[in-house]
């Protein structure tokens, strides 16, 4: 006898109705919540032949069933292998958005540029505000788990979780733990993993030396690789062709910096700041530039937004004398296309 799609679902209604209430499930219950349009009398038959099967057991004299362990393996097969689809679709629509978008930007550097004859900045998107949408641990041995944690914005992220060996865990404590995670998790950008929710998260399982772990990689996995942004340049040495730059002693200090781009990321970081929320344009004057070395020049930075909190910056640097009006007209023009180019 083989799981066909009625069962399957008659299945799957049994275990996700038991893990809720902890309650044996019996025929009404799945009549109501699996959605099917059958008698009572065919879902006792059904859940017979689950039993018979060996996928679900009934606990002594009780009407209804509960999950057995073949019956919990596989739901979670059945979960890891839905998901390693979705996450395998979502890893290829992702590579072909970062190859689209890295080709995009460093296009659009050179472009501006060349249109404005200054030095131009383009910053590739940072995600550290993203969200959440999915985790997945999975147990490798007796002291190792390998961390998913899907994001919107089309992100996967994987580590390995290294445990110190004192809860001992099997399959259905993990699924209890991932259960977990993505009840209190999901929907949070690393922004809004406080202490308050940790503490909340570990106040509700007694596998807390392992969540605590868990909680840890994901903050250190999303705080480092997701709020790095890549910074693509172009038309530095433009800032020659005016003898006000050339002559400054910090020349070559601005130069650097686009060498090493430490000081643009702190100008991005500081454009983003002042803009958080919104996508105006941002006006830096000499003195009133963020960076000590672009004090004699004039600084126009736009945020631009690709949706799920996809965020980067676009800026010109030029002397203090540039041309303004037309600087402004292309950012805004810039960023309005690049809103809608990628939603």
């Amino acid at each position: 006898m083989e799981l066909d799609q009625r069962k399957i679902v008659i299945l799957t209604t049994i275990i996700k109705n038991y893990l809720e209430t902890g309650e044996p499930v019996g025929s009404r219950t799945i009549s109501k919540y699996s959605g099917l349009n059958l008698s009572s009398a065919t879902i006792r038959n059904e859940m017979s032949d689950l039993e018979e099967m060996g996928y679900i057991v009934q606990p002594h004299t009780s009407a209804g069933r509960i999950p057995s362990d073949k019956g919990y393996r596989f739901y979670v097969d059945q979960l890891m292998e839905n998901h390693k689809h979705e996450i395998d679709d979502v890893k290829t629509e992702m590579f072909e958005k970062v190859d689209r978008l890295e080709t995009t930007l460093k296009t659009l550097v050179r472009n501006l540029a060349e249109n404005t004859k200054y030095a131009a900045v383009v910053t590739g998107p940072s995600i550290r505000t993203n969200k959440i949408k999915f985790i997945q641990t999975s147990l490798v041995d007796a002291r190792r788990l390998l961390l998913v944690v899907m994001m919107q914005g089309n992100i996967v992220k994987t580590s390995s979780v290294v445990l110190d060996g004192a809860e001992e865990l099997d399959f259905n404590r993990v699924l209890s733990i991932n259960m977990l995670l993505n009840d209190v998790l999901n929907g949070l950008s690393v922004e809004d993993i406080t202490e308050g929710r940790i503490v909340q998260l570990l106040a509700r399982t007694s596998y807390k030396g392992t969540v605590k772990a868990i909680v840890d990689s994901i903050l250190n996995m999303l705080d480092i690789n997701l709020g790095e942004s890549q910074i693509y340049t172009s038309g530095a040495t433009n800032i020659f062709k005016y003898p006000e730059l050339v002559d400054s002693d910090n020349a070559s200090k601005l130069i650097s910096a686009f060498e090493t781009k430490d000081e643009l990321a702190s100008l991005v970081k500081e454009s983003q700041e002042q803009t958080d929320g919104k996508k105006p344009i941002q006006v830096y004057i000499g003195e009133e530039s963020p960076l000590q070395n672009m004090t004699d020049c004039s600084v126009i930075t736009a945020n631009y937004e690709l949706g799920n909190g996809l965020k980067g910056t676009i800026g010109v640097i030029g002397p203090k004398r540039m041309d303004y009006e037309k600087v402004l007209e292309i950012l805004s023009k810039l960023q309005s296309e690049m809103d809608q180019a990628f939603q």
